[in-house]
């Protein structure tokens, strides 16, 4: 049976997986409209508009990062 400081420690890897997620999907919703709104007006604007939406992706990776390094913790634990 696990105690209560590993069910924290497990609780802090979700929301930090999660709550970065949410952030990068705000970004997103904004600098996906931004993007689309400049390809309308001038199609050469295609891959700074594609870099410009991966960016918030990064978000999530060190979300994943710190979920992963987390649950090593509460294995030590």
């Amino acid at each position: 049976m696990a105690d209560v400081g590993t069910g924290l420690i497990a609780i802090g890897a979700g929301l930090s997986l999660g709550l970065s997620a949410i952030a990068a999907g705000i970004a997103e919703k904004s600098i996906g409209a931004a993007a689309v709104g400049a390809m309308v007006e001038d199609e050469k604007h295609f891959g700074k508009a594609l870099l410009f939406t991966v960016i918030p992706e990064t978000l999530v990776i060190f979300g994943l990062v710190i979920a992963i390094m987390t649950l090593q913790l509460a294995q030590h634990a």
